[in-house]
């Protein structure tokens, strides 16, 4: 009987209760998987300082290790976005999971910058199987209206990842005292558990449990013929090729790219550099120790959780209003580190900071099923995501060159803010 109510599409109260059920699984399920896909790729900051004593590499070539990882992760994006589309999120993701495991361990027997460098890079692109993979099958489970709420959800999940890489990176380093090859080594195993975890539990569309599917069309009719198609055409089949047309074409996911290029490079500006100040020459004039760190990650996650709420709630879903809000307060609270000693009221503005920088990614994320349709959701996040990392990896080099030429580890700070004031001034144009 059930079975039957279920191909009926739904009409009845407890069907109805049942899918929802299964939407919200299949959330947590990305969100439990994905939870634990930084501490493959956001620990790196950690292992700096070790590196800098075992091979005296200078941060500006590190910041081009970093750099290797980002634009790696970027091209990975624009490949394995479209491969979500074509095979499907739940082997895609879970791929990604098990072979950056591997290529982190591989990262740890490094015995100089090459043996470094190389499998740090290769790992960026196993860590694009992660992301954009799991928002389309996201986007197959839930439709138009909850787009923002399911996006800050699932971001909420990458900032608690963050949160997750920095302690367990403080927990090898500073409580068991372990060299930096065991930060490349120990953290990643849940990596793998979450991998398998999530191929086990999840399914690719509601129709592969006997459910109709939501309305996971584009989110208005101007998007739909700058897309190059209708919202009602999401059944379909087009080719990969097609998928990049239509999503190149559309002027405004080329804006939001541009505009979360520079989030993405003050997002990884604090997350690289913040550990680095930290357990340098700060942490000599704050007893509050490396654990003050951790306040970026923790407001990041949650800053993630709201933004995503307040598109939907506050701004009719223009997602637009939301980023220039978050990115403005985000420029604020940086340069408020920059003029803070380290203490108490820095640990507030560090969270602050964390949280305004990052909350507009589920925004961002939200766009793309908005602006292309979910057929073609998996591209469009693979897009905006190269965009993203492209800048993310420009910025490394340059913030590890300036700290090199300073002795200022402080001066991460306004340039962050100044990637989110420019940020915030492209996102102007995007105008959903």
């Amino acid at each position: 009987m059930e079975s039957a109510e279920r191909m009926l599409g739904g009409l009845t109260m407890p069907v109805d209760q049942s899918f929802r059920r299964a939407q919200w699984r299949m959330l947590f399920a990305a969100m439990f998987c994905y939870l634990f896909f930084y501490t493959g790729r956001q620990t790196f900051g950690f292992a700096i300082p070790g590196l800098q004593r075992e091979f005296g590499l200078s941060k500006e070539s590190l910041g081009w290790a970093s750099t290797a990882l980002l634009w790696s992760y970027a091209v990975g994006q624009a490949i394995n976005g479209n491969l979500a589309d074509k095979f499907g999120g739940r082997r895609v993701m879970t791929a990604g999971a098990i072979l950056s495991c591997a290529a982190n361990w591989v990262v740890s027997f490094a015995t100089g910058f090459k043996s470094l460098v190389i499998p740090w890079g290769i790992n960026g692109y196993f860590q694009a199987l992660g992301w954009a993979p799991g928002s389309r099958l996201l986007s197959n489970w839930w439709g138009l209206s909850e787009r923002g709420k399911v996006y800050g959800f699932y971001t909420f999940a990458a900032g608690c990842a963050s949160v997750l890489s920095f302690v367990t990176s403080m927990i090898v380093v500073d409580t068991l005292q372990l060299d930096w090859r065991w930060i490349f080594r120990m953290p990643v195993l849940l990596m793998l558990l979450g991998g398998i975890t999530f191929y086990l539990v999840v399914r690719e569309r509601p129709e592969d449990l006997g459910y109709a599917s939501p309305d996971t069309g584009i989110a208005n009719a101007e998007d739909a013929a700058s897309a190059g198609n209708s919202a009602k055409t999401a059944d379909v089949a087009e080719g990969s090729w097609d998928r990049y047309k239509a999503v190149l074409r559309n002027p405004r996911l080329l804006i939001a790219g541009l505009s979360i290029g520079f989030q993405n490079a003050a997002r990884y500006g604090l997350l690289v550099w913040v550990p680095v100040h930290y357990l340098g020459p700060a942490a000599k004039t704050t007893t509050m120790g490396t654990w003050i760190a951790v306040a970026l990650p923790v407001g990041m996650a949650l800053g993630a959780l709201t933004n995503g709420w307040i598109s939907d709630r506050l701004f009719g879903s223009s997602r637009c209003k939301a980023v220039v809000l978050y990115m403005l307060l985000g420029a604020v609270a940086a340069s408020g580190m920059y003029l803070l000693p380290a203490g108490a009221l820095s640990l507030i503005v560090l969270f602050l900071a964390g949280f305004f920088v990052y909350g507009p990614a589920s925004s961002f994320w939200a766009l793309c099923p908005d602006l292309v349709g979910a057929k073609r959701a998996g591209t469009a996040t693979g897009v905006l995501n190269f965009f993203s990392y492209l800048l993310a990896g420009l910025g490394e080099p340059i913030i590890g060159h300036l700290l090199d030429q300073s002795g200022n580890t402080a001066l991460v700070f306004p340039i962050v803010a100044t990637s989110c004031l420019i940020s915030a001034v492209i996102a102007v144009f995007i105008r959903r």
